[in-house]
């Protein structure tokens, strides 16, 4: 059975602690080994020479000796007993030296067996379980779940990296899952909506020549109805040129635009009299590589659904400024009621107008559609103190988006 990764990486953590310590300990014991023959040796040797010296004191005739002689022997039988004293000395404390050192190594041993077990045991437990956690965020990443928002205190330096690139690779695949299905939504609306547009095109020329024919020789009680006929196919028109547009991507070379020249023209052209404006556009904005005319009617959709918001006594305010080297930033501020709550997340949705009556629900859409495919991006922020405030962001250059 294999062992978990913990256990693995405390095993060998114990192993590299321990197998130093052993091979030190039985190379002191070989080194011992021959010392403590020698030893031995020796004192075999010393008791041979002390038995001789015995036998050689018993046996001369001391009487025979003259008095010199009898003192030279004296001298030498003390001299032999004192060194025998003290190689009994040295051998008591070399075998007593020797049971310390061995049980000095044998405790160390078992404190290094201990002290690698508990550290193994630590160290283990600080690999194991940051890599367990990230294992465990692989799999929400792969079932596509938010991974966990409480990181862990602590540990090596070197994970909390790891924990947070991964934590910003899992947020860039649901940004880019999140505008993949978004993509994949708006191709599959702009197919239906250009082939919607051409299906409406076609009855709308007879329904118009049937009502101008019929107002020549309508009468009196009759003209309302035409007129309620004529008001509709306007409305089917419009709502069918906006499926056009829905369905149809900018094309052609793109060209540089100056945003200021454009919106001090849309001001001019979109804004009814008696709506005050107040127009400030930096004249460092860059200018912007894209297509006049889809621009241009989306950013006349953002000033016109603020004025049908109602701009407030305040009027609109309309802003641009650079934003960083590459790009621009525009703002369309009104100060009228504000887009509402339980739309706040859709507003940029097909068909969502927040009851605004004669909306078709698609100018919002098509503001993000233009934006989009010109690699910029638009939203909503309230206007503090009552209002709707719709942000413009674009490259210096156009990067297109599906």
């Amino acid at each position: 059975m294999r062992l978990p990764f913990r256990r693995r990486i405390q095993l060998a953590l114990i192993v590299l602690g321990t197998v130093p310590t052993a091979i030190a300990v039985i190379g002191w014991a070989l080194a011992v080994r021959p010392s403590s023959g020698r030893a031995l040796r020796t004192q075999g040797a010393v008791d041979s020479l002390t038995q001789s010296g015995r036998v050689l004191v018993e046996t001369v005739d001391s009487t025979r000796l003259s008095p010199a002689e009898r003192r030279a022997l004296a001298g030498h039988t003390r001299a032999l007993n004192k060194a025998l004293s003290t190689l009994k000395r040295q051998e008591t404390i070399s075998t007593a030296y020797s049971a310390v050192v061995a049980s000095t190594i044998l405790a160390l041993g078992a404190l290094v067996l201990y002290a690698s077990v508990r550290v193994g045991g630590y160290l283990s437990r600080q690999l194991s379980r940051p890599i367990d956690e990230l294992v465990g965020w692989t799999g929400h990443i792969q079932r596509e779940e938010p991974v966990p928002a409480d990181e862990r205190e602590g540990g090596a330096p070197e994970f909390a990296a790891l924990r947070k690139a991964l934590r910003e690779m899992a947020s860039g695949l649901q940004e880019a899952r999140a505008r993949e299905l978004e993509g994949e939504r708006l191709r599959a609306f702009r197919e239906v909506a250009r082939r919607v547009a051409h299906e409406m095109k076609n009855p709308l020329t007879p329904i118009r020549f049937a009502v101008s024919a019929l107002s020549r020789t309508a009468r009196p009680e009759q003209r309302e109805s035409l007129e309620v006929l004529q008001a509709e196919a306007d409305r089917l028109e419009q709502l069918a040129r906006e499926f056009t547009e829905m369905g149809r991507l900018p094309e052609g070379p793109a060209a540089e635009v100056d945003l200021g020249e454009l919106m001090s023209e849309l001001v001019r052209t979109v804004v009814p009299p008696g709506v005050t404006v107040r127009l400030a556009v930096d004249p460092a904005t860059p200018r912007i590589t894209g297509h006049y005319e889809p621009l241009r009617r989306a950013l006349s959709n953002l000033m016109r659904n603020a004025v049908e918001a109602g701009p407030g006594p305040e009027g609109l305010t309309i802003t641009g400024r650079p934003l960083g080297e590459n790009g621009a930033e525009l703002r369309v501020i009104d100060h009228g009621p504000g887009v509402p709550e339980e739309i706040q997340e859709r507003v940029f949705e097909p068909y969502v107008t927040g009851g605004k009556a004669g909306g078709t629900g698609l100018g919002l859409a098509l503001v993000r559609q233009t934006i989009e495919s010109h690699g910029g991006r638009v939203r909503h922020e309230p206007t503090p103190g009552g209002g709707a405030s719709f942000v413009v962001t674009l490259p210096r250059a156009r990067r297109p988006v599906g």
